[in-house]
């Protein structure tokens, strides 16, 4: 005897229950997971613009040519006579939608 306990080894029902919310969960963690490293990729080229990073190093310009676009239309939303202080503004908000637009869609999708 297996040391099985539960269900009947010929009942599925379950079983196909089990994948459906399993793939459910992948996609949510997928979902999740982008978000959050869009996120970071505009957190870190935040921290590099307020911390004075050099600008024509090539680490810069590839984090730039990937929070640019990500940061939707979220640069120059907000105009203040402190630069360092609209990135952080304006680019902070850009992570924070992305957190959030990513958190709403893996919670419908985990429904």
């Amino acid at each position: 005897m297996s040391g099985f306990t539960g269900a009947h080894h010929g009942d599925l029902t379950g079983m196909s229950t089990w994948r459906a919310s399993s793939g459910r969960g992948t996609a949510v963690r997928v979902i999740t997971g982008v978000g959050a490293l869009f996120a970071v990729i505009e957190v870190v080229y935040i921290l590099m613009i307020v911390l004075g990073a050099n600008q024509a190093n090539a680490f810069f310009g590839f984090m730039r040519a990937i929070a640019e676009p990500l940061a939707l239309f979220f640069p120059g939303l907000f105009t203040l006579d402190d630069y360092n202080l609209g990135v952080f503004i304006n680019y902070g908000l850009a992570a924070v939608f992305w957190l959030v637009v990513t958190g709403g869609v893996a919670r419908l999708l985990s429904r």
